[in-house]
């Protein structure tokens, strides 16, 4: 058996290699990313790699697909219903799960209370620091009122001493905060480089795969938002969470990206507290709570998180530009869907809109992405250089396209079942190319084809 070393250079914020050090990575864009990464090459001899190659017994043989049998998941529940939604329904035993968000958003509050919630219901839990001391952990959880006889806590940053001690309590849970603080010995680089990152979550992962154990981890986010470390840790786990929000407001979202055990981009959303997370159960009039009615500008969105209908207020304000270019300024909105509405608005609708300056916010921290969002945001707009408010009983859905007309959108019963439990009468939306079979009692299908006839309902004359 030979070995000899190898030097290669990794991106840190993407995983690139490259045989030599680049001051920019020419996938993600990102400057002087690269780290040097030494790895050992052991060369098999010429009977091992025949034996590699097919000549020895292989320990998993193929099998038919209508021999292979299913058995039911059996999850862990949490007493927190916001949580079991976005994990698909409970916790996965074997499962590993990554959650990721801005540093002081909140994550290492709520695993703390997910930790004692799954110690009283499913038993031993094991929750790893190497960034906090025992006693802040412990001045944290007499914050929160926890007091469960089942959690440990246990500040290290060895992989092979964090083994040591599940090998001795054997947990049901293990959490890990966090996995850019975590090294082992055996790889010569510093903890939450990417090789010391990508060999810890692999053994993380082998562990819960072998063993039953769920293991959650916590990892660090760049500053443009993505979990920091190589790529490939987000496709060692099963379950990739993050934690959003705006630091000056109370309400946290927490929305799944990738789950392979339940329906990705499902959302969870709480609120801080001084006691901690509090799951709010119905979003929608949390964030409608505060809206003031008939105020020029303002307009009710029915978005889609998941599976879960949301009604946001999206408020728009347009006022003379007192510079040579006028500004677009979005809060929660994508800039380049601004532009385009914006765009649209002043070729087919006429409005002025190059001499005005625009701002939009979505109301509560929200970030609204998809297109189903676009009619709402046109009218809000609208509204405000019109300065005539939209009435304060109706809620709008549709896409916009370039050539002015509204597009239909996914999951539109849906939509109008959450619009008419909140309490509005009308709905503004795309022409059905269909009928619905059953729109909620007392509420009334305002139809246009054109973003003009939108406008000309909501905002006449």
């Amino acid at each position: 058996m030979m070995a000899k070393t190898r030097v290669k250079y990794v991106c840190a914020n993407c995983g690139r290699q490259s045989p030599a050090k680049m001051g920019r990575c020419p996938n993600c864009g990102e400057f002087n990313s690269f780290e040097e990464v030494i790895e050992e090459v052991v060369k098999a001899a010429p009977k091992q790699a025949a034996r590699a190659a097919g000549g020895g017994l292989a320990r998993a043989r193929p099998q038919r697909l209508s021999e292979i049998t299913l058995e039911a998941e059996e999850r862990v529940r949490v007493p927190i219903e916001e949580f079991n939604r976005v994990m698909g329904g409970g916790v996965v035993p074997g499962s590993i799960t990554l959650l990721g968000g801005d540093p002081g958003i909140g994550k290492s509050t709520l695993l703390t209370m997910i930790a004692a919630l799954l110690a009283d219901e499913a038993g031993t839990v094991l929750y790893v620091s190497g960034e906090e001391s025992q006693r802040q952990i412990k001045m944290r959880a007499e914050r929160l009122g926890i007091q469960s006889q089942d959690l440990y806590l246990l500040t290290e940053t060895s992989l092979t001493a964090i083994f040591n001690h599940v090998y001795e309590l054997k947990p049901v849970i293990l959490i890990v905060d966090s996995i850019q603080t975590v090294y082992t010995e055996e790889v010569d680089s510093s903890p939450g480089l990417v090789s010391q990152v990508r060999e810890c979550a692999g053994r993380l992962q082998h562990l819960a795969k072998s063993s039953g154990i769920s293991v959650f981890l916590i990892g660090h986010v760049t500053k443009e938002g993505s979990i920091a470390g190589p790529r490939v840790l987000e496709h060692i786990v099963d379950t990739v969470l993050y934690l959003e929000g705006d630091a000056f407001q109370s309400f946290r979202l927490l929305r799944s990206v990738k789950n392979r055990f339940g329906a990705t981009s499902e959302v969870g959303v709480f609120e801080m507290q001084g006691a901690g997370m509090v799951e709010v159960p119905n979003p929608s009039e949390a964030f409608l709570a505060e809206r003031v009615v008939n105020a020029p500008g303002s307009a009710i969105a029915v978005t889609m998180e998941g599976t879960r209908p949301l009604l946001v207020e999206i408020q728009a304000l347009t006022s003379p530009t007192a510079f040579g270019n006028a500004r677009r300024t979005p809060n929660g909105v994508d800039i380049n869907r601004l532009l385009l509405i914006g765009a649209v608005l002043g070729k087919r609708m006429g409005l002025k809109l190059f001499e005005q300056d625009i701002f939009v916010n979505v109301v509560g921290g929200m970030k609204v992405d998809e297109p189903a969002s676009d009619l709402a945001m046109a009218v809000a707009i609208a509204s405000s250089y019109f300065d005539k408010p939209v009435p304060a009983d109706v809620a709008i859905i549709g896409e916009i396209g370039l050539s002015g007309e509204v597009r239909a959108v996914a999951q539109l019963p849906m939509r109008l079942n959450e619009a008419a439990k909140i309490g509005f009468k009308r709905v503004l939306l795309p022409k059905l190319r269909r009928k619905i079979d059953e729109v909620p009692p007392g509420l009334t299908l305002l139809e246009c084809r054109s973003i003009a006839d939108a406008l000309r309902t909501v905002l006449p004359a």
